[in-house]
């Protein structure tokens, strides 16, 4: 019998003829055909295939034969499907699916078995599109969402050979419904993310159809699992984490990064030659497009052109008053006390906002010195925190720097010592991704936090040390749940900035170097 018309569907409007083998091809319609379907395939996945496209109105799976029958709302949203999939086969369970007009004009389910599950499914979807979405803890269609199974995505990205933006994330994930936040961070090397929907339906659907899909052609690969978490606790809004529901969140360890240090990687020649004119000389390959008539050019393994605006995939973010080299990690710090200043009390001081990797003093003119940090991200941070600040009797003011990175002396140059490469420092306190000290940036306070006191040392060693270092102690207290770390208030921001220049690594016996950062609270 032919595969188009199954036993107890109606063919509305249609001579029901009986093709042998393959037939012609039909006239546009709003059913579609699927051919080849893996048997253990679900009803949400066929699903999943015509989400993008429009509302899914019917579902009949043929499971015996590998195939099923899918209603679209409209033809017009069949049409764009069918001209979507037809240079780019989609895959479910990595198994290749065909894709035609049925000769049905709709589908009548209503009398056949076995429809629960595909009915249930259709609702869910329909719930999930329209917005009607049941609250948490409400019952809902049994057989659409395992038990338990979380909102929230694990992400992991291999082949990472261009940069992937939170932005491009969301730009992705937002396909399959609203998402309310996202982590991301590097783990095992790898670059993942966490990602938050308003409902684990929409979790399924993303993971459906986008497991295995690579972001850029022939890279960037999608490696999705359900999280373990069923909820993310997002701290800041910035480059590295967003929660889209609370746009009053601090930003916390930096910016908006203004441009990946990656960025120039995309006009760079050789990586890929694509001979498509995506976003900077290569082509996107995720993405749906909502229009009809979209010409997709055939791109294997892909799920065919994102659109993704060129802002998204750099990443940029306009910062008011950012002048200099946006992107840029290098800062120029004028107005420095020259007999007093050094490499190292640079590094100390720029490196409270981030990793800094070389200081330069200039020789001529040692007043001024180029600090490059990390990233851009820190840069701003480094800069918006200590431009304005007391140092050793001057106002120090920072900028972005014209210079994309500090040179080191050539051998026999005549420096003073003057250029240090910080690079491989153990003392950096960001080198860990999410490491706690991202939470604990304040800006420059006559207050300073220590921690890794040894049991030894008391609070009289301590006023010692800071008093010996040319500060006048206002006030000292230990953290009562962990005498490892205490709060002590010195008589001026530009006492304590001088003190944690000094002090912080500062050796207090027992293999334990003191730690100094500003601290938000008063004693």
């Amino acid at each position: 019998m032919n595969s188009s018309t199954p036993a107890g569907v109606y063919a509305n409007g249609n001579d029901n003829k009986k093709f042998k083998g393959d037939r012609p091809p039909c006239s546009p319609s709003r059913v579609l055909h699927l051919r080849k379907i893996p048997s253990d395939v679900t009803e949400a996945e066929v699903i999943s295939l015509g989400l993008p496209f429009g509302k899914v109105t019917n579902l009949l799976m043929l499971k015996g034969k590998s195939q099923a029958f899918l209603e679209m709302a409209s033809e017009e949203a069949a049409v764009t499907m069918v001209n979507y999939y037809t240079p780019v086969t989609p895959h479910l369970r990595s198994q290749p699916i065909f894709i035609q007009y049925s000769n049905h004009r709709e589908l009548k389910t209503d009398n056949l078995p076995n429809q629960a599950r595909a009915q249930a499914a259709l609702q869910a979807v329909s719930a999930v599109q329209s917005g009607s979405l049941a609250l948490p803890g409400a019952p809902t269609n049994e057989g659409t969402v395992l038990p338990g199974q979380s909102p929230v995505l694990r992400i992991i990205i291999e082949n990472l050979f261009y940069p992937v933006t939170l932005e491009v994330l969301h730009q992705i994930f937002s396909k399959f419904g609203t998402v309310l936040k996202i982590i991301t961070f590097t783990k095992n090397n790898q670059f993942q993310a966490l990602l938050q929907y308003a409902d684990p339906l929409n979790a399924q659907y993303a993971k459906m159809a986008l497991d295995g899909q690579n972001i850029y052609n022939a890279c960037c690969t999608l490696r999705i699992d359900f999280s373990k978490l069923t909820s993310l606790n997002v701290k800041y809004n910035n480059d590295k984490s967003r929660d889209f529901t609370r746009l009053d969140l601090p930003t916390g360890d930096g910016h908006p990064s203004l441009e990946p240090p990656m960025a120039a990687a995309f006009g760079a020649p050789g990586i890929i030659s694509s001979p498509y004119a995506g976003a900077a000389g290569f082509a996107p390959a995720i993405g749906f497009p909502q229009a009809t008539g979209l010409s997709v050019p055939a791109v294997p393994g892909a799920l065919g052109p994102l659109t993704i605006t060129s802002s998204a995939v750099t990443g940029r973010m306009a910062i008011p008053g950012a002048s200099g080299i946006p992107g840029n990690s290098v800062l120029l710090v004028t107005n420095l006390n020259p007999d007093l200043i050094t490499p190292h009390g640079l590094f100390i001081l720029f490196g409270v906002y981030g990793d800094v990797h070389r200081v330069k003093i200039m020789f001529n003119k040692k007043e001024n010195a180029l600090v490059q940090m990390a990233d851009a991200n820190q840069a701003q941070l480094a800069m918006n925190h200590l431009s304005g600040q007391r140092l050793y009797g001057k106002v120090l003011r920072a900028t972005l720097s014209k210079h994309q990175a500090v040179q080191l002396p050539r051998e026999g140059q005549e420096d003073q010592g003057l250029t240090k490469d910080f690079s491989n420092s153990p003392l950096h306190r960001f080198k860990k991704p999410g490491s706690k000290n991202f939470q604990n940036i304040f800006p420059p306070s006559a207050t300073l936090h220590l921690s890794n006191i040894p049991p030894s040392v008391t609070m009289d060693d301590l006023k010692n040390l800071f008093t010996e270092a040319g500060c006048s102690v206002k006030a000292f207290k230990f953290f009562q749940k962990d005498r490892k770390m205490a709060l002590i208030q010195l008589g001026s921001v530009e006492e304590a900035i001088q003190a944690l220049i000094e002090l912080h690594n500062h050796d207090l016996g027992e293999n334990h170097h003191l730690r100094v950062s500003f601290s938000k609270s008063t004693i």
